[in-house]
This record gives C-alpha cells, structure tokens and sequence, in this order.
C-alpha cells in the first residue's frame, strides 16, 4: 500500500505493507534518524511528533498515520543550521553514542513547546519514556536546562 504524508514539512509518497509501523516505513524510506530500539513502546528511540503529539512510531501502525503530518529529529534541525535544542546537547555533553539523543531531542522539543521553563521535575516526568544507557541522565537533563535557557533569550 501507499500512503501521503507530510514528513519534516515535506509532502512524501511512502510504500509500505499493510502491518508495517511507522518507525519501519519511515527507516525503510530513508528516515533513519529515527532509532529502532525496544520495538515494544518503553525506550523512546522512536520518538516522533505525529499530528504534534510525542508518539512511539513502533507503535503507530503507518497506515493509520497516513495524512498525517511527521516531524522527526532532521525535521527540528540539522548540522548546518541546529536548533537550539541539538546546539544544548552538544554544548552540556549529553550526546554520548547517540542512540537515544533523536528521541531526546524530539522529546525535549516537544515538552518545551508546551512547556518553555520547566522545573527538572517536570524534564524527569517529561523525558521519563525515554531511556538512555550511557549518560546517567544527569547531562540530557542539564542539556534541557540549557535549550531552555537559550529558548527564552
């Protein structure tokens, strides 16, 4: 089957079959930003923004996604020009292997969209779906600090 979506601001025709998830049709299209982890919901590598809402995309299945509008890691920023989330994780250190840091920073993007000066408890809560086996946490929350920090200015 076929579905039109809107990825990254961008109109996109994917193929995918019919049980396929979102995570898997949009890696299988070139969207490899988004990391396969758990596979199960729990990890939060997978992370994406559908319609504007944080979802695990290995548990969406694509066909129910299409018309939908994706906004995945590449979609908030990139190397040449990063938001100022991305520019926060490298400047705090929170990217270590990189595996989880997509996820964070959707993540991240979306709890300053909704909330721009978070308490850490609120980062905790926020970013609690999401885990990370290098860093310990302490430099992703720092990191969140900091974008937000640089968001209000």
């Amino acid at each position: 089957m076929t579905g039109d979506f809107t990825i990254n601001g961008e109109r996109k025709i994917l193929s995918f079959e019919a049980r396929t998830t979102l995570l898997r049709a949009l890696r299988e299209n070139g969207y490899t930003e988004i990391k396969e982890g758990c596979g199960e919901g729990e990890c939060g590598a997978c992370v994406v923004l559908l319609d504007g809402k944080l979802v695990n995309s290995c548990q969406v299945l694509a066909a129910s996604a299409i018309g939908s509008e994706i906004t995945t890691v590449r979609g908030i920023g990139d190397i040449h020009i990063p938001h100022p989330i991305q520019q926060a994780f490298v400047d705090a250190g929170a990217v270590q292997c990189g595996f989880c840091t997509p996820g964070m920073v959707v993540a991240t993007y979306y709890l300053l969209q909704k909330n721009p000066s978070p308490t850490e408890k609120e980062i905790l809560k926020s970013l609690d779906g999401n885990l990370c086996r290098c860093t310990g946490y302490v430099k992703i929350i720092d990191a969140v600090k900091l974008a937000a920090e640089g968001m209000e200015k």
